[in-house]
């Protein structure tokens, strides 16, 4: 992203007057992302997208007129490495802070560190219900939940032509995965959609053939699969070499970006359900400040597709700013108690929260937009 002439001006006058406001310690927001590891193609993407937003806001005069620094740890798609990274960043580091942890498996176990240390989290993917009726105070989602995912889903059943009529699950074995493939069979069946077979694989399976397998001749129209952009792509493309019947949705935001730029056979359609379409930038509920990411995405040589996933760690650190202006402080519990008030509008649209779990320790749910794509001989359009 460009920086303008009136803050490199700023900056150098304050280097030269060295006055006590300009020369304050930064701001710091700590972000733990799987940047190695299974699911590494999607941490990047969302740790770009919060680079972004750290420009912007530093690029219009910084927090509390001090700038921002993002402290970044890599939770090497692990849960163990996620409560590393969360305790580096709050002992270490001494964030007052996170955005993380991209998984529901790493977010739900760094949440213990987070009550032990005071510092609120900012959830940009996670999806999970447990993580916001475990009673945990200091989390903050602007994620879908997997059942907010699957009503808004239930929206769009009379666009399939077939429609759908008994569906089976593919997904990955862990708290995301599990918990998708429960509330989308929740929703199925109150749609009177029969449930058929449910396969599962690891986080870090690089073969699916055998589970695809078992699913080929079950008599159901459609897979609903749900795991990260490297287990999209490879199963997909599987799917499509042992001429699977049915057709696939994918859940939970994650986009098969590989597909692009080598499609499978011709004529091979999938869906995806997004959280962001930077393809339609103009359906977006602030289409303005959407397509403004998209232009400070493409500016700074990002791969495009990863826009479908890169918008949550913008979102997550607008929403972060708001809450530390609001709060006139870099105190964790005076960010937390800012969180409660936030009203931001993002790429995914309005950013607020309300309360859910148990009375007197609720966690922060926003309630976000969810749109559907397709993807056809590497090509998206909308649904």
């Amino acid at each position: 992203m460009a920086i303008s002439k009136r803050y490199l001006t700023s900056l150098l006058v304050g280097t030269l007057a060295a006055t006590p406001a300009l020369a304050a310690d930064p701001v710091k927001i700590g972000v733990s992302q799987p940047l190695t590891g299974a699911v590494a193609a999607s941490g990047n993407y969302v740790t770009n997208g919060a680079r972004l937003a750290a420009a912007e806001i530093n690029e219009n005069g910084g927090l509390l007129g001090r700038q921002l620094e993002l402290i970044i740890e890599d939770n090497k798609s692990n849960p163990r490495e996620a409560v590393n990274a969360a305790e580096k960043l709050i002992l270490r580091d001494k964030v007052p802070v996170i955005m993380g942890a991209w998984s529901s498996t790493y977010t739900l176990a760094t949440m213990p560190k987070l009550e032990e240390y005071g510092v609120p989290m900012v959830v940009e993917t996670s999806s999970s219900s447990k993580i916001t009726t475990a009673g945990n105070p200091w989390i903050f989602r602007i994620a879908p939940t997997s059942a907010m995912e699957a009503q808004a889903f239930a929206k769009n059943l009379s666009s399939f032509n077939p429609p759908i009529k008994k569906v089976d699950f593919l997904s990955v074995n862990n708290d995301w995965g599990l918990g998708a493939s429960q509330e989308f069979e929740k929703m199925f069946k109150a749609n009177g959609i029969e449930i058929g077979q449910k396969e599962t694989v690891a986080p870090d399976t690089v073969d699916l053939s055998a589970q695809l397998s078992a699913l080929k001749d079950t008599g159901s129209d459609t897979l609903i699969m749900t795991s990260g952009v490297e287990q999209l792509t490879l199963g997909i493309r599987q799917a499509a070499e042992q001429q699977l019947p049915q057709r696939i949705v994918t859940t939970g935001g994650s986009f098969p970006e590989p597909l692009l730029e080598s499609p499978g056979p011709k004529g091979y359609t999938s869906s995806h359900l997004l959280f962001f379409s930077p393809w339609t930038p103009e359906s977006a509920v602030h289409p303005e400040i959407a397509g403004a990411f998209v232009d400070a995405w493409n500016e700074a040589g990002y791969s495009f597709p990863g826009l479908s996933e890169g918008f949550r760690g913008y979102d997550g650190i607008m929403t972060i700013a708001a809450a530390i202006e609001d709060a006139g402080s870099t105190e964790s519990e005076a960010i937390r108690a800012a969180l409660w008030n936030v009203q931001v509008e993002g790429v995914n649209g309005d950013i607020s929260f309300f309360k859910q779990g148990p009375a007197g320790k609720e966690s922060g749910q926003n309630e976000p937009n969810v749109y559907v794509v397709q993807l056809k001989d590497g090509k998206v359009s909308a649904q």
